[in-house]
């Protein structure tokens, strides 16, 4: 089988005399034919249509001149092929599957990536994923983006994905990462409560300003200190898209190698030549999920797992400490306040 996808639509539109105000998802459901209400309604609140360039609600009346733009992702009419791609399997049982996905990987396919994700990978080594998700997100409960690297926990049947599922909802599930950040980050310890929607403007991004965001919260740790950088241990007590990355970002320590919210300009406060090499050929955030703990959903019973740093992030990490040595006794994880029990 193959999957056949449509590049993504941008479209525009100018209110007339004659739509002077309709409400926004009744204008848009004339203009296009081809968008369903539902497509409309989930487009707005997720911040894929603006008027006048502002962010707007699906009940907003239109005036004549109002600009209205939407974008929409290309739907994708097919199954997900399974694909000979290698797994780094942490676990795995008849219920569940636990990875430790490198970075590059796509978790599902979606316009512009339809091959080649971890989705792919599965169907080839497990024939057969819970159906809950879809034919294009089969076994998928949670994400990592693109470029983080680390563990996720995937359902190979119904039963697991349900349990799986009610524990990410209720937040019962404890995800930590290993982040590496630029600047000398104040204090040892904090939380960033910050709500984390879809940017007002650049549709591509997060915003901790978005009208529509959702609440987050973000713990952090001072692992290392390198004196331009430092080695952060977080955890996130919500799942929002990009969270770690927004949060940190809006308290001026954006991830290193982060193209979306990263700060290119940080690189030249970096002296060391090895250093500076290594950073200009770091083609992604310094980002990695290192520990993922759940209740099994067939025992009950709660299970911890743990993926150490990536190749890259220790050559990072160990560049970064040849040139500001780390005190004795400071280089492992920090325990937490709320550690597992």
């Amino acid at each position: 089988m193959s999957i056949e996808t449509e590049l993504s639509r941008e479209m525009r539109f100018v209110v007339n005399e004659n739509q002077t105000g309709l409400r926004l998802d009744v204008f848009l459901a004339q203009a296009d034919e081809s968008f369903s209400r539902s497509q409309i309604k989930n487009a707005i609140e997720e911040g894929d249509v603006t008027v006048n360039g502002k962010l707007p609600k699906v009940s907003q009346h239109l005036k004549v001149g109002d600009v209205v733009e939407i974008h929409l992702e290309a739907a994708i009419d097919a199954l997900a092929i399974p694909q000979d791609i290698p797994l780094n399997i942490v676990y795995e049982d008849a219920s569940i599957i636990v990875v430790n996905k490198p970075a590059g990987m796509v978790v599902h396919p979606a316009p512009g990536n339809p091959n080649n994700t971890l989705v792919n990978a599965l169907l080839f080594h497990c024939k057969d994923l819970s159906g809950i998700g879809g034919v294009l997100r089969p076994g998928i409960v949670h994400r990592l983006d693109k470029e983080t690297s680390g563990l996720i926990v995937v359902a190979k049947s119904d039963e697991a994905h349900r349990g799986l599922s009610a524990q990410f909802e209720k937040h019962d599930v404890h995800k930590k990462y290993v982040a590496l950040v630029w600047g000398n980050v104040k204090g040892q310890s904090g939380e960033i409560l910050l709500p984390v929607g879809r940017h007002p403007v650049d549709r591509k991004k997060m915003s901790t300003r978005s009208r529509r965001g959702k609440d987050a919260l973000t713990l952090w740790k001072v692992r290392e200190r390198y004196g331009v950088a430092t080695l952060l241990d977080v955890e996130i007590k919500t799942g929002r898209t990009h969270q770690i990355r927004v949060h940190l970002t809006e308290r001026g320590y954006p991830l290193i190698g982060d193209m979306v919210y990263g700060n290119p300009s940080k690189l030249q406060t970096v002296k060391d030549a090895a250093l500076k090499a290594h950073l200009k050929s770091f083609q992604r955030q310094a980002l990695h999920a290192t520990q993922l703990s759940f209740l099994h959903p067939q025992s009950g019973e709660r299970v911890v797992f743990t993926a150490p740093l990536p190749e890259d992030m220790e050559k990072l990490r160990a560049l970064f400490r040849a040139i500001a040595p780390v005190p004795a006794g400071n280089t492992g994880l920090l325990n937490w306040k709320d550690k597992l029990r």
